[in-house]
């Protein structure tokens, strides 16, 4: 196996890697950014992004994420895509007068690196209900933007009350005839802009203090089964989809073990992105951060980079 050093390792290609990426140029440091996935992060599966500073009009997620990779394409970042990190070591041995932190084997190389910042963002939560797991991708998505337009005049379900429900609930209107939000509460969580625009479309239907218990369906989802918490009864709902935005689950198993984490499982950081474990760094949304937006993913990989060289030149 190929072995690669180096003085930084940054793990994820979405907006706060990206941005540490090019705050790491700027320093001047040797790094190596690398993706299991396309480059971009959840973003690129988002339909419309309109609070990020300096567009001041709406601009597509993948668009956004193209325009980030473009400007590391300007300083000849390379993002080493579709190459996973198995595991993450750390060590303490010396060679040719330089000390080696972190052992870090892929598919294909065994890297070492003195600094690991992780910008491995979250992955969507699922509901864990009967029938759920047979049915994701025959009926069941975490993603309007990727397979809303599969449901053109049909009717289809959103899971979910807080911002990113929403905003997908609306985008899928434009295909859809007719979507039904199903919210565990009787009133949402999302911001008021979008909750009056929600309220104002005619095409959605809201299911309050109700709870999915069931997908039903054999080779396809066919309906769900719903229970209404404040009157405590069941009943079935022919949907043709189902798109579930109930929170996010961080990508931090790779660390697990090697730094401290919260109830939740996020990567707890100092305001320096600076974990429990010397040399690795968290941005974004795997870290314990209080707002999970593209504008603050850049902000973290920003400061990370920045107090990364710092460490190194201690």
């Amino acid at each position: 196996m190929q072995e690669v050093k180096t003085d930084l390792l940054i793990i994820g290609a979405g907006p706060g890697g990206l941005s540490a990426a090019l705050y790491a140029r700027r320093a001047g440091l040797d790094f190596e950014i690398v993706e299991k996935k396309m480059a971009g992060g959840q973003i690129i599966n988002t339909a419309s992004v309109e609070n990020y500073p300096g567009f001041k009009d709406d601009i597509s997620g993948y668009e956004l994420a193209q325009n980030l990779l473009g400007h590391c394409k300007r300083f000849d970042i390379e993002v080493r895509e579709y190459f996973a990190v198995n595991s993450i070591e750390s060590v303490n041995t010396r060679k040719k007068d330089k000390s080696y932190h972190f052992k870090c084997p892929g598919d294909e190389k065994l890297i070492w690196t003195n600094s690991v910042i992780m910008a491995t963002g979250a992955s969507p939560d699922r509901l864990n209900v009967e029938g759920e797991s047979g049915l994701i991708g025959k009926g069941i998505s975490f993603c309007a933007t990727c397979d809303g337009a599969l449901y053109r005049d049909r009717e289809v379900a959103v899971v979910g009350g807080g911002d990113t429900a929403i905003d997908e609930a609306i985008f899928l209107t434009k295909f859809a005839k007719k979507v039904y939000i199903i919210h565990r509460r009787n009133e949402l969580r999302a911001v008021e802009i979008l909750k009056d625009r929600v309220l104002k479309n005619k095409k959605i239907e809201f299911l309050w203090n109700s709870v999915v218990e069931k997908f039903i369906g054999k080779n396809k989802l066919e309906e769900i089964l719903i229970r209404n918490k404040k009157e405590n009864k069941t009943y079935k709902l022919k949907v043709d989809g189902v798109f579930e935005y109930i929170g996010w689950k961080p990508n931090s198993e790779l660390v697990k073990d090697l730094v401290e984490l919260d109830e939740k499982n996020f990567i707890i950081t100092n305001f320096k992105m600076e974990t429990s474990l010397p040399g690795i760094f968290a941005v974004g949304d795997v870290r314990n951060t209080p707002l999970r937006q593209v504008i603050t993913a850049v902000a973290d990989g920003a400061i990370a980079a920045i107090y990364v060289d710092r460490f190194l030149s201690a």
